[in-house]
């Protein structure tokens, strides 16, 4: 009898024919019209509906709002199906524990289950998440990924020095799995400050000489920071080349000057789903990875559908997912809006801004709509001392709604740099905003930048 392990429970030339990768991507797409792309992305539906219809989770789900198996023919009919969040998987787990009831293993003969392979998020924000995954949706990730590293330009030669945390945590596995399978370059699992001291992590990088580092942007800019402290020119003694990070608060600008004009890329996904997106050299927005996604942009308040170029809560389908989790019209909260006009790689993937905020993170001063990440950003952007460490802090002053943002800035902090930012924060936003300035180092215990992968850049004193 033939075992069924992690090899055998996926079509392995069905995987490199169908997600291709290095100097098959972009090229195997380009001439794919929009209408053959919809036609994959119909057919791969369908069979993810038809197991999501024997998980027990979307019976709930579905059934609560009377839907029928039947009753949703194909992508078109997608967004009549409820979109969900994070709460209710936790739901489930709470429910059925200890890893819900959203898995769907059984749904598979006895002899033909796929194995769960189980990482969890980091729980900063309470109970970590399950999240799981079969071998063959696993390496579909993996894939993706490794499509956009490979696009940015990284090769089999490099070092990766990769800062995602570990244990539990999917992000570091999922990563390391990516590289070592799919990239070939050897790859320095360093973790987050908390696993590997920030000081030794800049050691590490200078014994095997590390030429790209991979995770979140605003650790990134910290250990260059941790770098000169200890002596160490980044760019000179750490030859840096390559980025690949997810941009919060910081600019593509400041963060590759901080290490010696690296390149730097960015790239969004959540870890329900893996990559979604990523930035290419053309540099005109991620490209969303549409042979594996259906992605779409929605009004946080009613779900539905906004219009292009509008912002709106990224709802994630993914269409490979037909072996353990399904994963229909998640709603990751993250906020994004559409890159309009034709993609400039020949392929017929849409394009998207990226992360510009969480609509659940979202703060309303005054009668405007505020991101944190954004508040962040353009100061960053228009202050070349600022560390890239910062916090809202939103409280009552004078019976009214305000904001204070804490920014850490290099050298003299003086009133006139203080009442420029804040002047520029009044012009781009149209709404009175405080920056208090900062030492280096002296916001870490807030925010929390070198133990959690996203640092806390919001604190609602109101609540």
């Amino acid at each position: 009898m033939t075992v069924f392990d992690y090899v055998t429970a996926m079509d392995h030339p069905a995987l490199l024919r169908d997600f291709p990768i290095g100097t098959d991507y972009p090229g195997a797409l380009r001439g794919l019209s929009r209408d053959a792309l919809r036609a994959r992305q119909d057919a791969d539906f369908r069979k993810l509906l038809a197991f999501a219809w024997k998980v027990p989770f979307y019976q709930r789900l579905w059934g609560a709002k009377g839907i029928e198996p039947g009753d949703i023919k194909g992508l078109d009919d997608l967004p009549k199906l409820p979109s969900y969040d994070k709460s209710d998987l936790m739901a489930s787990v709470a429910a059925h524990p200890p890893i819900g009831d959203f898995h769907g293993q059984e749904a598979h003969p006895p002899e033909r289950r796929p194995q769960i392979i189980m990482q969890t998020t980091s729980g900063t924000t309470g109970t970590p998440q399950p999240l799981l995954f079969g071998p063959k949706s696993r390496e579909v990730q993996n894939r993706l990924l490794a499509r956009m590293y490979l696009l940015a330009g990284m090769t089999r030669d490099d070092v990766v020095h990769s800062v995602y945390g570990h244990g539990m945590i999917n992000g570091g596995h999922y990563v390391r799995e990516t590289v070592t399978h799919w990239v070939g370059a050897r790859f320095l699992s360093a973790g987050t400050g908390v696993e590997t001291r920030s000081a030794q992590q800049v050691f590490i990088m200078k014994q095997f000489g590390a030429t790209a580092i991979v995770g979140f942007a605003d650790y990134i800019k910290r250990l260059a920071e941790v770098a000169r402290e200890e002596g160490l020119e980044p760019g000179r003694d750490l030859p840096i080349r390559l980025i690949c990070a997810h941009l919060g608060s910081e600019s593509q600008a400041s963060l590759s000057a901080a290490w010696g004009g690296a390149a730097v890329y960015d790239w969004y996904g959540v870890g329900d789903t893996g990559i979604i997106a990523g930035e290419g050299p053309d540099r005109t927005g991620m490209h969303v990875m549409e042979d594996a996604h259906a992605l779409e942009i929605a009004d946080p308040d009613t779900g539905l559908p906004v219009p292009e170029g509008t912002l709106g809560d990224m709802v994630c389908t993914c269409l490979f997912k037909d072996d353990i989790f399904p994963i229909i019209r998640f709603n990751t909260h993250d906020v994004t809006e559409e890159v309009l006009g034709a993609n400039p790689l020949g392929i017929p993937f849409r394009r998207i801004k990226g992360f510009l905020g969480r609509s659940d993170n979202m703060v309303k001063l005054r009668g405007i709509n505020l991101f944190p990440t954004g508040i962040g950003a353009l100061l960053v952007e228009q202050c070349e001392t600022a560390t890239g460490d910062f916090i809202c802090r939103v409280g009552r002053s004078d019976g009214r709604d305000a904001m204070v943002v804490h920014l850490e800035v290099r050298g003299d902090a003086d009133a006139a740099l203080q009442s420029r930012l804040e002047a520029a924060l009044r012009t781009r936003l149209g709404v009175e905003i405080g920056v208090a300035l900062c030492a280096p180092g002296s916001l870490a215990a807030l925010t929390q930048v070198e133990s959690r992968q996203k640092p806390i850049r919001l604190i609602d004193d109101r609540k």
